[in-house]
């Protein structure tokens, strides 16, 4: 006998979750929940999420809304009688009334080791905070953000490459592994759920676009964590008289000297590569975006258009 279904999830992060279900004959999909078509792109059209290209791909059924708080919503989820509901970067709280419809509740597929990075954007935030690790915590749905009891987790170090785009594809096939090798004993009855440790909590808000504007006055670890934390959104930049001056990666430099340690933000040219001091350490500028402009080499910006480099960040030869 297999299991009825209900997914609920958005962005690509939840592709791997729903393949995974759906190629597991353990499982039948009897909807796939995911938020409305938005505009995409310079012409603005409706664009599907992820979750539902993939679902109409398999031919699931789909129900697309903004809220589930009408009750034609929760009656018709009701109807298809779910044993379980599995959640991924949903992008909604769910209601009480949701959250106990199905006899195995709702689990949900959360980006990070909880309790540490409850929210919208933990993987930023694990990149941003310099932590050792990250992974996945598979937990039982309640109706606070990311407080429910756990149900497995499965830790990975972090390295020094990982930005939010390739963390986030390694924990999202890290997450359908986890899920598909945890629900079945969860059905079962296997499983205890582990209570968290609020005292260890930790939240990760959605992020702002404000938030990647770059303070020359941080040390270097702290910008370059920012630089990988942000990318590819909101990204990072630093204001020029142009516009906003993007900042696309950089690595840290311990072995050059910062020449100018009272002038944060000066770039300045060392050994035919480029820098930029910070308010402790140096940076190696690598690649940047210039306001209308495509993303260059830094080295190559400065030597053949140094003039796009605006005044207020220095440029010391």
């Amino acid at each position: 006998m297999t299991t009825k279904v209900i997914f609920m999830g958005t962005p690509e992060f939840a592709v791997p979750s729903l393949t995974a279900l759906i190629k597991s004959s353990a499982y039948q999909l009897v909807a796939v929940v995911t938020q409305p078509d938005r505009p995409s792109g310079r012409g603005h059209q409706l664009t599907p999420s992820p979750i539902k290209q993939t679902a109409v791909a398999a031919g699931l059924p789909i129900l697309q809304s903004e809220t589930l708080r009408p009750p034609e919503i929760v009656a018709q989820l009701a109807a298809l009688q779910p044993d379980v509901i599995v959640v991924a970067a949903f992008g909604q709280i769910l209601r009480q009334e949701v959250l106990t419809m199905p006899p195995f509740g709702c689990v949900n597929v959360h980006a990070s080791l909880l309790p540490r990075w409850r929210g919208a954007a933990p993987i930023a935030a694990a990149i941003q905070a310099g932590d050792a690790e990250s992974g996945i915590t598979l937990m039982q749905m309640d109706v606070g953000l990311d407080t429910g009891p756990m149900l497995a987790k499965r830790a990975i170090a972090l390295r020094p490459d990982h930005t939010t785009e390739n963390l986030t594809h390694e924990l999202a096939e890290l997450g359908a592994a986890l899920l598909i090798e945890t629900l079945p004993a969860w059905l079962a009855g296997q499983i205890i759920p582990e209570p968290q440790d609020n005292t260890l909590a930790t939240l990760a808000p959605r992020l702002k676009k404000e938030a990647g504007a770059i303070d020359w006055q941080q040390s270097a670890v702290i910008i370059e964590h920012q630089v990988r934390a942000f990318h590819p959104w909101p990204g990072t930049f630093t204001s020029s008289l142009r516009g906003a001056f993007k900042v696309l990666q950089v690595a840290l430099a311990p072995h050059v000297t910062n020449p100018y340690p009272d002038q944060p933000g000066t770039v300045f040219k060392h050994q035919k590569e480029v820098y930029v001091t910070t308010g402790e350490g140096v940076l190696h500028l690598m690649t940047v975006q210039p306001p209308s402009k495509k993303p260059m080499p830094a080295i190559a910006m400065l030597n053949g258009q140094p003039e796009l480099w605006d005044k207020q960040l220095g440029i010391k030869n």
